[in-house]
């Protein structure tokens, strides 16, 4: 797949999950704003409601209370029976233009009662409406007066009186389970200047924040001054809000899954593209490093079949060198390949055995130094460390030193001398430092976080001598992590290079 065709898919599956996303984010936060809206106008709705009702029992309290006084005060003087009988009573039932349902009764003796005249019974019946109609004036100049002491004295009941707990609590219970709001709440009766009268037990003044109270002032006729409020708050009203939106949370989460899924595919994809375009350059490169010495060992064969070259024992020689040589640059080229078979591995098999880096190190700078010494350069080592006993696997340490060293050589300056160093310390931790320095062409700073990947080759700008599988680096990074050491890289460009080995040593 073109590089240009996974971009164009990356772009519009980023686009399709960005959409979603926002889509899936205003629906929750429109879902939320309604529950919320509705939550708080069914809140109003209902403390409004428990004042209206409180309103209401107090009126009927005055009304019951006042009628009562009245009614003693009227007929104080009158006995509903006197002895012998001679006293009794006319009830009277009538409906006023208002619609109010009254009775009326009138006590006295019944001899003294007007009687109807006989000559047109519509007198009589006259008569009667005008004694109902003025007894009805009556009492409703009565029900004023009773009006006018409510509006005037009850005020000057304590609020605990006119709105008693238990009845609030159960009012509040009532109206907030009528308009759909059944969770649990905590309310407080507090006057104007802010001191609660009386409070639920779970009212705590700490865990209300301004959003979540609400106020209902109780009986609004009431002097400013004697002004009290009903405060009421609801602990769980954010668990309330957001129920309405916990379907929607499993959706939105499998979205971000999906989208995170997507993401790591597209850069597997991407790693894998880069990954087979560096096995194509591998397969290039393995092709050349292999053509040259087997062309060569194929030129000295036919040499060889020349009779005047066998003759001449110095010519003789001389194939036999190349041959040699070439075999060796073949079996490490074959040596190279064979070290990529192992990164296919969890883990590597090591032969682990105590060994003297030191010596190691000084043994593989002895052989190293011919082959520094014919480009022009030098190579010395400072192997100051006093303990030096490491566990490894001395095939792969010594093929680690090996590689830095020869990479050394591959990115030398063609006009400065190559000075290379190799030096061993102890440090902290009981640990071992090995260093291996040099003044090559060092390595720009984008480079630097890549070289241990494998099939990854720096850049060497116009030359173009410089060969090899992309393997070394990502060979000795495997290796020193596998002996449970740590290795990094200090390099500026233009000045050199210096890779720095920390290997653990020996409990002993």
């Amino acid at each position: 797949m073109k590089k240009a065709t996974i971009w164009f898919l990356t772009i519009i599956m980023a686009l399709t999950f960005g959409g979603l996303l926002y889509i899936q984010i205003m629906y929750m936060n429109d879902m939320i704003r309604m529950r919320d809206d509705q939550f708080v106008e069914g809140v109003r709705r209902s403390l409004y409601s428990v004042s209206t009702t409180l309103e209401q029992d107090e009126t009927r309290h005055f009304l019951e209370e006042d009628a009562a006084a009245i009614e003693r005060s009227i007929y104080s003087q009158v006995d509903n029976k006197t002895v012998g009988g001679g006293i009794g009573s006319l009830n009277y039932s009538f409906t006023t233009p208002e619609g109010l349902q009254a009775n009326l009764t009138i006590q006295g003796d019944p001899k003294s009662f007007p009687k109807p005249q006989n000559k047109t019974p519509d007198n009589g019946y006259s008569n009667m409406q005008e004694s109902i109609r003025g007894q009805y004036l009556y009492q409703r100049g009565l029900l004023n007066e009773v009006i006018l002491n409510i509006l005037s004295q009850s005020s000057n009941r304590p609020i605990q009186e006119r709105a008693d707990s238990a009845a609030v609590d159960g009012y509040l219970h009532s109206e907030l389970e009528n308009n759909g709001l059944n969770l649990p709440f905590e309310f407080a009766v507090v006057n104007r200047g802010g001191g609660v009268v009386y409070k639920s037990a779970g009212y705590n003044v700490a865990d209300i924040d301004r959003d979540n109270m609400f106020v209902q002032t109780l009986f609004p006729n009431d002097p400013a001054s004697r002004t009290n409020y009903l405060k009421v708050y609801f602990p769980t009203r954010n668990d309330y809000i957001l129920s309405s939106v916990k379907l929607m949370i499993p959706s939105f989460i499998f979205t971000i899954i999906l989208l995170i899924v997507f993401l790591y595919t597209i850069i597997i994809a991407f790693k894998q593209k880069r990954l087979t375009e560096m096995k194509n350059d591998f397969i290039n490169n393995m092709t050349h490093e292999f053509k040259t010495p087997i062309s060569s060992i194929s030129l000295a064969a036919q040499m060889l079949n020349d009779d005047s070259v066998r003759k001449s024992p110095a010519m003789m020689q001389h194939i036999a060198t190349v041959i040699n040589d070439e075999t060796k640059r073949l079996r490490f080229q074959v040596e190279k390949v064979l070290q990529m078979s192992m990164f296919d591995r969890q883990k590597a098999t090591l032969r682990l055995q105590e060994i003297d880096a030191n010596k190691a190190i000084a043994n593989i700078v002895s052989t190293f130094k011919l082959k520094v010494e014919s480009y022009g350069g030098k190579i010395v080592s400072d192997l100051a460390a006093g303990d030096s006993i490491v566990e490894v696997d001395e095939m792969h340490f010594t093929n680690v030193i090996f590689n830095l060293l020869d990479n050394a050589v591959k990115y030398r300056k063609e006009d400065d001398p190559l000075q290379l160093k190799v030096t061993t310390a102890d440090i902290s931790g009981n640990r071992l430092e090995i260093r291996i320095s040099d003044n090559g062409i060092g390595i720009r700073r984008d480079d630097l976080k890549k070289i241990f990947e494998k099939f990854y080759r720096v850049s060497t700008g116009n030359r173009h001598d410089v060969k090899g599988f992309g393997l070394g680096l990502a060979y000795v990074h495997k290796m020193v992590t596998e002996l449970k050491g740590d290795i990094r890289v200090e390099s500026e460009f233009g000045l050199g290079t210096t890779f720095i080995i920390i290997l653990p040593l020996t409990k002993n």
